[in-house]
């Protein structure tokens, strides 16, 4: 069939669905009610996962529309799981119980949970969650192939089949190839997919609570996280980018990264990546201090920078301090302030993960109105400098050209979780 064929939704199919809800105005008001206050119905979608296994990203994804955001049989989204294709089922296999306890559809393939009858779409959304699972490992950088640009396809393929488009969300990065994440993109664009993709550390909790104005003037930044150094990696891009893609000028790109390890990482800060009082004040927002020796201990080649230079000249970078930092933390010298700017970016250490619940209302609200909560470009930035950081330490640190990255957007006003993260349930 025809990439141009298929008949995206209309404004007038995506109204008769649901009234469209805006923004952050959203996540204030009780889940079941519209914007203009008229009771809601669920909206049926179908899920793609890697496997389904307690506290799997499809666990805390999935598991919240089927049982409420509390994993507890209480409130949840309104959004209706009709249908699940599952790639793998390990021993600890949850979807088989899930199917006969909710009565939703385990397919054997994709294009069956998506055209439900055999002959058109049948949901009205798609949630891809590639994550988890035994796939091998890419030779050269070692990232783990999980086959979310299979999934990506075999989806678009079935919506193609359906005759309709609907909104898809992708978990997490793109692809741990760029070539795979920027194919994807275009599809998206070419068929004009409501498409979105990414972590849920973007909606988490911030403490203190700080969203960067819009057209702020920012002369550093860096994040910091600890853990795998792609898997964490990732999520500390994350929170980097839906920061600094607030600056002046909107985002315009990326066009090279750098990964940095031992004396490398104090020339980086001379370089103006990042520096002494950005990372302290970074470490202060977790309740810590730089430590002993602290200057001997980021030097750790376990311990590697990620130096980021965006198109416009603006340069960032992500620590990856395990030992050092147990959450995900940002920092940023805006022009004009004295002192850098900080926020943790805080989970719920535990079940249900209700940080997650955060990311499921944002897809919620695409699935409802048919407009992406937030802009999957900052997702295809960040697949991209995850996998030039990955390619960069496998090349003993050289420098990775990413003409691939001229991406330009505007960060979306979508809300991020209120407060603080209630205190996890016990097992």
């Amino acid at each position: 069939m025809d990439l141009y064929t298929v008949k995206p939704q209309t404004r007038r199919s995506i109204l008769k669905r649901s009234l469209a809800t805006v923004g952050g105005l959203f996540l204030t008001r009780p889940n079941s009610w519209a914007a203009d206050g008229t009771k809601r119905s669920k909206l049926p979608v179908a899920g793609v996962a890697t496997v389904y296994r307690k506290n799997s990203h499809a666990d805390v994804i999935l598991g919240k529309i089927l049982e409420g955001f509390n994993q507890d049989g209480g409130v949840g989204p309104d959004l209706e799981l009709v249908s699940l294709y599952i790639d793998q089922f390990p021993d600890n296999d949850m979807s088989r119980g899930l199917a006969k306890k909710h009565g939703f559809r385990l397919t054997k393939t994709i294009d069956e949970a998506i055209n439900l009858d055999g002959n058109k779409v049948g949901v009205a959304g798609v949630l891809s969650i590639g994550e988890h699972g035994d796939y091998p490992n890419d030779p050269v950088t070692g990232q783990q192939m999980y086959p979310r640009k299979r999934f990506f396809d075999e989806i678009v393929a079935a919506l193609q089949r359906g005759g309709e488009i609907v909104p898809v969300f992708s978990d997490k990065h793109l692809s741990y190839s760029t070539d795979e994440a920027v194919a994807m993109y275009r599809t998206a664009q070419e068929l004009k997919i409501p498409f979105m993709a990414g972590s849920s550390l973007p909606v988490a909790w911030r403490i203190p609570a700080l969203e960067l104005p819009e057209g702020c003037e920012l002369e550093a930044a860096m994040a910091v996280g600890f853990g795998g150094l792609e898997a964490y990696g990732f999520h500390a891009l994350e929170t980097l980018q839906c920061m600094v893609e607030r600056r002046r000028g909107g985002e315009v790109g990326v066009a090279a990264v750098r990964a940095a390890r031992g004396a490398e990482v104090h020339d980086a800060e001379r370089q103006g990546y990042w520096s002494e009082t950005m990372l302290a004040a970074a470490l202060r927002s977790q309740g810590s201090e730089l430590p002993d020796n602290w200057r001997e201990k980021i030097a750790d080649p376990g311990r590697p920078f990620y130096l980021i230079d965006y198109r416009d000249g603006f340069k960032a970078s992500v620590a990856m301090l395990g030992g050092i930092a147990g959450h995900f933390l940002f920092a940023c010298q805006e022009k004009g302030k004295n002192v850098p700017t900080a926020t943790k970016f805080a989970t719920q250490g535990g079940l249900p993960y209700r940080h997650f619940e955060w990311l499921v209302k944002a897809i919620e609200h695409m699935v409802h109105t048919g407009v992406p909560s937030y802009p999957v470009e900052r997702t295809l930035l960040t697949t991209g400098i995850i996998a030039a950081a990955m390619h960069s330490l496998a090349q003993g640190g050289k420098r990775i050209v990413t003409p691939q990255l001229d991406v330009s957007y505007r960060p979306a006003q979508w809300a991020y979780a209120p407060g603080r993260p209630p205190e996890p349930r016990e097992e």
